[in-house]
């Protein structure tokens, strides 16, 4: 497994968390074949291993199970351990269109303005999610923010994505002064690592994403929001809402760091009649 991740993150530089996760589906996989040599097992041992999970697993969960495995034969193959690749006979589930769970402003407001304003603990949540619905930041993206990558005069913030692809996203005023409260009360860093993290926890390390989600569900019980919901909820009502309020999709494309335009069409489907009414109102023969 060690080569195989170094390869992952070295090579094909993929993001910590995708390592991790690739790593724990191929290790899912090669406890299931039992001793079975990864050389020598068949489109049948991954037929058997999916179908094994099936019930546990959803479509969507077993397509990425798939797409670990594809990726830990090919490397066997770059390495001379395999000749061909057993999961290239395996098709993978229909995933459907999937719909993203999206709040609406009201409920944003609610969950964001609820926060009290008192405790250190609040301020930062706050301003966590002004930050995340203000900027579409992804939850890893948010707890690696940088203060130095926040310029309060041009109102921009340069965000470290995936891949360690960096783009500028703009900060709208509530977010930057949110912020601004948050630093004035930010704990001393428990290291020099943490000395320029926007944000800590309460003993001045890193804050974990597992704190973040944890913290979003509970803002968003205490505001009275039934929805299941996550950071990344967020994330896709920030687009959403931009989407509905006439912003270009490729403007939308870029402040989420999104490679392919299509990835962002997700966010089409919320209000087509927004869509219909500009398109009715500029055609030629309308």
């Amino acid at each position: 497994m060690d080569p195989y991740t170094y390869f992952l993150s070295i090579e094909r530089r993929l993001s910590p968390n995708t390592v991790a996760s690739y790593g724990a589906e191929v290790a899912a996989f090669l406890n299931f074949l039992d001793g079975k040599p990864a050389v020598q097992c068949s489109a049948a041992d991954v037929t058997g291993y999916l179908s094994a999970r099936s019930e546990t697993l959803s479509k969507r969960s077993q397509a990425h199970c798939l797409s670990a495995l594809k990726s830990y034969f090919d490397f066997l193959i770059l390495e001379g351990e395999r000749k061909d690749n057993p999961c290239d006979g395996v098709d993978a589930p229909k995933l459907g269109r999937y719909l993203p769970e999206v709040l609406s402003v009201e409920e944003v407001s609610a969950i964001i303005d609820g926060v009290p304003q008192e405790k250190p603990g609040d301020i930062r949540d706050r301003a966590i999610l002004e930050v995340l619905y203000g900027c579409g930041l992804r939850v890893s993206e948010a707890c690696g923010l940088l203060i130095s990558h926040v310029d309060f005069e041009a109102s921009f913030v340069r965000v470290v994505g995936k891949g360690d692809k960096e783009r500028l996203v703009p900060i709208g005023v509530p977010a930057l002064d949110a912020l601004r409260l948050w630093l004035a009360v930010r704990p001393e860093p428990a290291g020099p690592e943490f000395s320029d993290l926007c944000f800590l926890n309460l003993r001045g390390r890193r804050l974990s994403r597992v704190s973040v989600f944890n913290m979003v569900k509970h803002r968003a019980m205490l505001a009275g929001v039934r929805k299941e919901i996550s950071p990344h909820t967020f994330r896709h009502s920030f687009a959403t809402h931009l989407v509905e309020n006439g912003a270009d999709l490729r403007v939308v494309q870029e402040m989420l760091g999104h490679e392919s335009i299509l990835t962002t069409e997700i966010y089409t489907h919320i209000d087509s009649r927004t869509w219909q009414k500009a398109v009715l109102e500029h055609h030629p023969r309308r």
